[in-house]
C-alpha cells in the first residue's frame, strides 16, 4: 500500500525470488506511482527521477498489479486486504510536515515546506494552494535537510533555468513575478550536523544568480563538534565542513540574489505585521552542549535578534499520518514494528500477515536508495513467515476477486497500462516544450482515461 520507492523496492524483492512464487499488488491513494520520486524530488534533478526506469522494470515482471487511485481506509480497508492476501505491507511514507511550535507558526505567509514542495511538483493534492513571491523580497527557511535546501534552491534560482524541467505551470509564473533577493537557511546545530550532503552544499555555491554567505564563527567547529567529527572519521564530513567554511571567506560577485546559511539559531517566534502576515522572526543563538545519549544538542545561550523575513518556510521533519485500524505510535510518528513486522500495541507481539517499509517503518531518514535494503528486510520476514505458514491463509485467495471489488467502489481504477499512457502523453507534452514532462492534472488524466 503505496506506490513510492519503498513500495517498488519491496515488490522487486519479493518478485526476485525465484524459490518462491509470488504475486504482488501495489496499491497507491493518487493516479500516478512514483511517489517522492515524482512529488518531493526538486524539478531541477532530473537526474535523480531516472530511478523510475528500475521501477517500471519491476511493474513489467509477471506477478505485479498496480492499482492506482485507490484511497486506503474509504475504497479498500484492511479488513478487505486481509481477506484477499497472505500477506499486508504499509509504504506509505511520511505524509505531513513537523510543527515549530512556536508563536506566529500559523501567520500568513508561513507554510511548511512540504506543501510547496508537493505544490511546484504539480502533486494533485496540492494544486490548490497559491505562493505570491511578488511581494516578497526575504525568505528564511527553517531547516538543513535536504528538503529545505531544495526549497532554497529553487526560490534563488532564474526561472528560465527551470522552464526545460517538469516544474507545474503554475509554480513557474510564481517565480517569474518573485522579487524575492535573499533567502535564509537556518540551523539549530552547527556545520557538522547538518543533514545535507557535501554535492548539495557545492551545488548551494554553485548558483550562477546567488552569492552564497556564511557567518565565519557559526561554521568553525566548536571543541565538541572537532572531536566527534575525529572519532567519525568521515571523508565526506570533513568535506562538507571545509566546502561551508570555505564559503566564509568569498567575496560577492554581485549576482542580484543572496543566499545565506545560518548555524547555532534556533526560532523563538515569528512576528506579525499590521495585516496578519510575517514580518520578522526571533531567532536564539545557541551553543551545542552534550545529550545523554552522546548526541550533541542545540541549547541557547541567551542571545535573541530579530531577523525581518517577508515568508518562512518549516522543513523541520515529515511525520508518518496513522492508518485505519493500524497500530500507530504517535510519539515517533511511525508504524510501530520489528524488522517490518507490525507489533501489537499492548503485547508487542507481531499482529501475523501485516508489514510495514519505508519511512512508516523507521521515520523520514536517509535518500530514495536507503529503501532499498529497508525494504529488504521486510521482504525478508515476509518470505519468512509465507515458509513458516505465521503469514495467514485468505479467505478468498483469487486475484481476480480484489481487482473487482476495487473497480466496483472505484470505477476510476488506474493499471499500470493506463499509466503507461499518461505518462507517454506526458513525454510527448514535454517534448514539444523542451522539457522532460508536462505533468497532467487530476482532471487531465481522469479525462483521458474516460473516467466519470
Amino acid at each position: 500500500m503505496g506506490a513510492g520507492p519503498a513500495g517498488f523496492f519491496l515488490a522487486e524483492r519479493l518478485l526476485g525470488r525465484a524459490d518462491l512464487p509470488i504475486a504482488v499488488d501495489l496499491y497507491e491513494r493518487l493516479p500516478a506511482p512514483y511517489g517522492l520520486v515524482r512529488f518531493g524530488v526538486a524539478p531541477d534533478h532530473e537526474k535523480i527521477k531516472t530511478v523510475t526506469r528500475s521501477f517500471d522494470a519491476v511493474a513489467s515482471r509477471p506477478g505485479f498489479r498496480y492499482f492506482g487511485n485507490i484511497e486506503f481506509g474509504s475504497e479498500v480497508t484492511l479488513r478487505d486486504l486481509q481477506r484477499h492476501y497472505h500477506a499486508v505491507c504499509f509504504t506509505t511514507g511520511a505524509q505531513t510536515d513537523r510543527r515549530m511550535g512556536i508563536p506566529g507558526e500559523d501567520l500568513d505567509r508561513s507554510y511548511p515546506a512540504t506543501e510547496f514542495v508537493a505544490w511546484y511538483n504539480g502533486h494533485p493534492r496540492f494544486r490548490h494552494l497559491r505562493f505570491d513571491f511578488s511581494a516578497v523580497e526575504r525568505v528564511a527557511v527553517v531547516g538543513v535537510g535536504n528538503v529545505a535546501v531544495d526549497v532554497a534552491r529553487i526560490l534563488t534560482r532564474q526561472p528560465a533555468a527551470l522552464a526545460g524541467t517538469d516544474i507545474a505551470d503554475d509554480a513557474l509564473a510564481a517565480l517569474r513575478a518573485s522579487r524575492v533577493r535573499e533567502v535564509y537557511l537556518l540551523g539549530r546545530r552547527g556545520p557538522a550536523q547538518a543533514a545535507f550532503t557535501t554535492p548539495e552544499a557545492r551545488e548551494l555555491g554553485e548558483l550562477p544568480c546567488a552569492d552564497v554567505r556564511v557567518l565565519a564563527e557559526e561554521v568553525a567547529l566548536d571543541p565538541l563538534s572537532r572531536a566527534a567529527v575525529e572519532r567519525a572519521d568521515d571523508r565526506m564530513l570533513r568535506k562538507k565542513i571545509e566546502v561551508l567554511q570555505g564559503f566564509a571567506g568569498r567575496a560577492p560577485a554581485g549576482k542580484p540574489r543572496r543566499l545565506t546559511l545560518r548555524f547555532l539559531v534556533s526560532p523563538l517566534a515569528l512576528l506579525g505585521d499590521a495585516r496578519g502576515g510575517v514580518r520578522a522572526m526571533h531567532l536564539a543563538r545557541n551553543r551545542l552542549v552534550a545529550g545523554p545519549g552522546g548526541d550533541l544538542k542545540a541549547e541557547p545561550t541567551g542571545d535573541v535578534e530579530e531577523l525581518p523575513v517577508d515568508m518562512v518556510f518549516r522543513s523541520v521533519g515529515y511525520r508518518g499520518v496513522p492508518l485505519a485500524d493500524v497500530p500507530f505510535d504517535e510519539k515517533r510518528g511511525i508504524v510501530p514494528n520489528a524488522a517490518g513486522r507490525v507489533l501489537h500495541p499492548h503485547t508487542l507481539h507481531p499482529i501475523p500477515g501485516l508489514y510495514v517499509a519505508g519511512w512508516i517503518k523507521r521515520g523520514p531518514s536517509g535518500v530514495i536508495g536507503t529503501n532499498k535494503p529497508d525494504a529488504a528486510e521486510t521482504a525478508d520476514a515476509i518470505v519468512a513467515d509465507l515458509r513458516s505458514g505465521a503469514a495467514p491463509a485468505p479467505a478468498v485467495d483469487d486475484g481476480a476477486a480484489i481487482e473487482g471489488l476495487l473497480r466496483e467502489r472505484q470505477p476510476c481504477l488506474i493499471t499500470f497500462e493506463d499509466w503507461k499512457e499518461i505518462a507517454a502523453l506526458e513525454s510527448a507534452r514535454g517534448e514539444a516544450n523542451g522539457r522532460p514532462r508536462v505533468k497532467l492534472t487530476e482532471a487531465e488524466i481522469k479525462a483521458k482515461l474516460g473516467c466519470p
